[in-house]
């Protein structure tokens, strides 16, 4: 009979392993990055030649409707209209990745300053409603899973689903309605904030957007959370550890919580991803002067240069989202983190 002995790795060897895994989840980071500006530079693509074909003609907008064909000509020859429209793509494209965004049509301002401030505001708006939103749908999805199918949780549900099927506006008129107009009127029905003043300086002016927000966002990503914990709580390994005596609570926040977090991750940064669109809808039901309120203005005067450069920098956001999901995933993800990828 012949025993086989399982082989045990010295120090130097899983010291090896440790570098080799390291070098691969770096890679893989490092090519996943790479992947992202690959899809940013085609939906870049998509954005310039989409806006070329809105029914306006920038130097006509510029000049007004009395211009003269002559003079037309001779701006579209000076903004560089008259090149073909690879050459205009890569004069853009150039001039953006240093933060060049050329400039406003409406307003004759550099779209950078145009939109420093209301990018800060749409940040402001976007950060206060994850910072509210993570927790409040992990507190909500774990409290239905552990009191799944008793009536708290069918109730619940019901809400939840009702929020879910109702468009981002209603859910806006109805909150505007309540607590700004009809019913009580305890917040600004409009979200003003002057030019060059934070947004945390008038907490009165984002509260309507960010419970708007909220109550759009909430009721998916509770949801996912709830049907995730409620997956690994029905699993094997939970029920031997019922079986050891194991107190339930322990259970819910060392053993499933944990294993739940990936859905959990993903769905975040879908629901990021959402809010970048949301607030578009949002920010002018609220009259919010954020990158969504700009981003209206801009299609109703036909002013591309601010338009590309909103759409593109939504689609950065996203891009960057989907980015950082992925790699906290591999982090809370015991097998990826100490196996590497490929």
């Amino acid at each position: 009979m012949i025993e086989t002995v399982a082989p045990v790795m010295t120090g130097g060897a899983v010291g090896r392993a440790a570098r080799r895994v390291r070098s691969s989840r770096h890679l893989w980071i490092l090519a996943r990055i790479g992947s992202g500006a690959l899809v940013l530079l085609a939906v870049s693509v998509v954005i310039f030649f989409a806006t070329q074909l809105l029914p306006s003609d920038p130097a006509r907008t510029i000049l007004g409707k009395q211009a003269t064909p002559a003079l037309v000509a001779e701006l579209r020859i000076k903004l560089g209209l008259d090149q073909p429209l690879s050459s205009q793509y890569w004069h853009w494209l150039s001039h953006a990745v240093r933060g060049d965004f050329g400039q406003s049509i409406a307003s004759q301002r550099p779209v950078g300053s145009l939109l420093a401030d209301r990018a800060v505001n749409s940040l402001s708006l976007l950060l206060v409603v994850a910072a509210l939103m993570i927790p409040l749908s992990l507190a909500l999805g774990i409290a239905l899973a552990v009191r799944r199918d008793r009536l708290a949780d069918r109730s619940v549900n019901t809400v939840l689903v009702g929020l879910m099927a109702l468009p981002d506006f209603v859910i806006g008129a109805f909150v505007l309605i309540v607590l700004s107009t009809t019913v009580v009127a305890w917040f600004p029905s409009a979200s003003l904030i002057p030019p060059g003043s934070s947004p945390f300086a008038h907490p009165s002016a984002l509260v309507l957007p960010c419970l708007t927000l909220l109550l759009t966002t909430t009721p998916f990503l509770a949801r996912m959370v709830r049907a995730s914990v409620i997956e690994v709580l029905e699993s094997d390994y939970v029920a031997m550890a019922r079986l050891r005596g194991i107190p339930e609570r322990r259970i819910v926040w060392r053993h499933a919580l944990p294993n739940a977090l990936v859905p959990a991750v993903q769905g975040t940064a879908l629901m990021l991803s959402y809010l970048l669109g949301g607030v578009v809808v949002i920010e002018y039901v609220f009259t919010y002067p954020g990158l969504g309120g700009a981003l209206n203005d801009a299609v109703s005067y036909r002013d591309m240069p601010v338009i590309q450069s909103i759409t593109l920098l939504f689609s950065a956001g996203v891009v960057m989202f989907n980015l950082l999901a992925d790699v906290v995933t591999v982090y809370v993800t015991p097998k990826l983190r100490t196996r590497g990828l490929r």
